[in-house]
C-alpha cells in the first residue's frame, strides 16, 4: 500500500506533468522546484486532498494559495539563477516563497496580515527554509533596506505598479506583477536595462487585491 509520502510525491509529479509542463513551462529549475515543494503542507487540513488540484484554494483572511500553473508561470518569468536575491510581496500561504527558495539564493517576503505572517514563519522554520527572510509590513513599500533585488514578484493584484518596487529593482532586474482592477488583471513583466524599464504582458489573471499605501486601500471593496 502506498504510504503518504509516496502518495504526495506522486501527486506532485502528476501536477507538474499535467498542469505545468503540458502548458508550456520549460524551465527545468521551475519544474524541479514544483516537484519538490510539499504543497499539501501549505493548505489547511480540510483541503489537503485538494492541494495538488488545478485551482487556487482559500487559506483564510480572504486570501488564497494560487493555482499551481500560475505559480510556475510567474516563477519562470523571473528567469532566476541560484545567485539571485528575490523580493516577494504577499507571503500568503508561503508556497510561492518556498518554490522561489528552491531556486534562488535568498527570498525576502513581506506580508501585511499578521496571522498569515506568523503561521508561515513557523512553517518555514519547520521545513528548514533557512534562505527565506520574512517581514510583517506593508508590502507595497517593498523592503528598501535589503534592496536592490534581482527579481521582485507580487502575488496580489495592483491598480498600478508601486513606485517603491520599481526603485528597488536592481540592474537587469525582473518583476512580475498582476495589474488591473479589483476583478481581473493582466500579468505584467518589467525588466530593467541600461535604457530604463521595459514592460510586457504575459496574459490575463485574477488575484486578490494588493492592499497598502501604493495599492488598494483597505476600505475599498
Amino acid at each position: 500500500m502506498e504510504d503518504e509520502s509516496a502518495k504526495y510525491a506522486r501527486q506532485r509529479r502528476e501536477m507538474v506533468q499535467r498542469q505545468i509542463r503540458a502548458r508550456g513551462i520549460t524551465d527545468p529549475k521551475v519544474l524541479e522546484a514544483m516537484a519538490a515543494v510539499p504543497r499539501h503542507l501549505f493548505v489547511g487540513e480540510a483541503l489537503v486532498d485538494q492541494a495538488y488540484g488545478d485551482f487556487p484554494l482559500p487559506i483564510g483572511e480572504q486570501q488564497t494559495i494560487s493555482q499551481p500553473y500560475i505559480v510556475a508561470e510567474m516563477t519562470q518569468a523571473l528567469a532566476l539563477s541560484e545567485e539571485d536575491r528575490v523580493l516577494e510581496i504577499g507571503t500568503g500561504s508561503g508556497y510561492q516563497a518556498a518554490v522561489l527558495a528552491q531556486i534562488a539564493y535568498r527570498v525576502y517576503t513581506v506580508e501585511r496580515v499578521h496571522s498569515l505572517y506568523m503561521k508561515t514563519r513557523r512553517l518555514f522554520d519547520r521545513l528548514k527554509y533557512h534562505n527565506i527572510v520574512t517581514r510583517y509590513a506593508d508590502g507595497t513599500e517593498g523592503w528598501k533596506e535589503e534592496g536592490p533585488f534581482d527579481a521582485i514578484i507580487v502575488t496580489a493584484g495592483a491598480p498600478a505598479v508601486p513606485e517603491p518596487l520599481i526603485s528597488q529593482l536592481g540592474p537587469a532586474g525582473r518583476m512580475v506583477i498582476p495589474v488591473g482592477d479589483r476583478y481581473s488583471q493582466e500579468l505584467v513583466k518589467l525588466y530593467r536595462d541600461e535604457h530604463g524599464i521595459n514592460r510586457s504582458t504575459l496574459g490575463g489573471c485574477r488575484f486578490v487585491k494588493l492592499v497598502g499605501e501604493h495599492g488598494w486601500k483597505a476600505e475599498e471593496n
